[in-house]
């Protein structure tokens, strides 16, 4: 693999720590700005918000831009909005930083999905698109904890400017190793792209990724409550086990990106159908130790090994200049995907109880199976269509 993936690789390490690390940092922020741990939680919502929001502004105005000069801007749009948090006086202008700061996710890994495969020979692009994602992985296995800890040490604003000095880093790797565009940028039509992603396979992609990762969301929003409250664990042995889900992350993605290589179709699927088996079998095992942390640790695999296949895929039914514009869609369509999981995981909490979140989750990687079936299935009806009026011409 090229130099110059590992230099994406380090900016999805960059943003996936600003993503995930207020998440261990809710009560020191709440406590240092004024506001409750349920307000603090809210700059997870606002973060999220601004990914689905900046995903498609960005992706539009930059759609001419030439793609290294788009990766740098968006890290320093990134590097800038950490910045700000650090500085941030108040919850208000903290809220501004998190959503000025997520206005770059979208766009960096849409664009930075599409840099990636043409780095590299066709039957490597979703190994590609795993290696970046790997920042991200890596981001939670690593980043996250060692960010919790110095803000639980220094105070919160220490972390943030730890990831300020992780975009200052990234941006150098990307300036120095990503080449320049080998041609200009294809001319690209805001309208003609819109009107793109408003194709049935398109949407059929970004639907399959919200409810696929809306399943793995719904359990690990609440796993904290579920592994004290059902399976037995201590407070303090929550944080290892988070591990293990991480290293799971990391081993899925590279799977997920090899098998996708080889057989796209088969690699979504298969995936998917993992998934369903893996929140099954934890649904039952959960009150098990053992099978607690085993099927944790396959939680995050099963659920990583879908983000390859899907991103290529939706990439694939893209056209022209709209791949940039639909690989930020998707992006936009895990946070989504993530946002309803939690939602729904909150219901089920409230209605049925923690045993009731795990049995919900199940329903959606299967759903996210029967649209990707029925997406195949158009698709195929689509080709004998236009296969028979050129058999006719023949």
């Amino acid at each position: 693999m090229p130099l110059a993936l590992y230099a994406l690789t380090a900016g999805a390490f960059g943003i996936g720590v600003t993503e995930f690390v207020i998440m261990g940092l809710l009560i020191e922020v709440g406590a240092d700005l004024g506001v409750s741990t349920s307000a603090a939680g809210l700059l997870i919502s606002g973060y999220a918000l601004g990914v689905v929001a900046g995903a498609p502004l960005l992706t539009t105005l930059t759609a001419n831009w030439p793609r290294k000069t788009t990766l740098l801007v968006l890290m320093g749009i990134f590097t800038i909005g950490n910045l700000a948090c650090a500085l941030a006086p108040s919850y208000g202008l903290l809220m501004g930083a998190r959503v000025l700061t997520a206005f770059a996710h979208g766009t960096f890994f849409g664009v930075g999905s599409v840099v990636a495969t043409g780095l590299v020979a066709p039957d490597r692009r979703a190994s590609a698109i795993a290696i970046m994602f790997t920042g991200l992985t890596v981001a939670t296995v690593l980043g996250v904890p060692f960010g919790t800890w110095l803000g639980q040490h220094l105070g919160w604003r220490a972390t943030f400017w730890a990831v300020t000095l992780v975009g200052v880093v990234a941006l150098a790797i990307i300036a120095l190793a990503v080449p320049r565009d080998r041609a200009a940028p294809e001319a690209s039509d805001w309208r003609a792209d819109f009107r793109a992603m408003g194709r049935l396979p398109v949407l059929l992609g970004l639907l399959t990724t919200v409810l696929g990762f809306a399943g793995v969301f719904t359990v690990f929003t609440y796993i904290a409550p579920i592994l004290t409250g059902i399976t037995g664990f201590g407070i303090d042995a929550v944080s290892p086990i988070l591990l293990v889900f991480g290293g799971g992350l990391v081993i899925g993605n590279l799977l997920g990106g090899r098998a996708a290589d080889r057989r796209l179709v088969p690699a979504l699927l298969g995936s998917f159908a993992a998934l369903a088996v893996v929140l099954l079998l934890m649904a039952v095992t959960i009150e098990s130790r053992i099978a607690a942390v085993l099927f944790v640790g396959l939680l995050g695999a099963a659920g990583f090994a879908t983000v390859p296949p899907l991103q290529l895929w939706v990439l694939e039914k893209a056209e022209g200049a709209g791949k940039s514009l639909a690989s930020s869609f998707n992006i936009a369509a895990f946070n989504l995907g993530n946002a309803l999981g939690a939602w729904v995981g909150g219901v089920a909490l409230d209605t049925g109880g923690l045993h009731a979140v795990t049995w919900v989750a199940v329903i959606f990687p299967i759903a996210a199976l029967a649209v990707a079936l029925l997406a195949l299935r158009l698709e195929r009806a689509r080709s004998a269509a236009d296969a028979g009026p050129r058999a006719a011409e023949a």
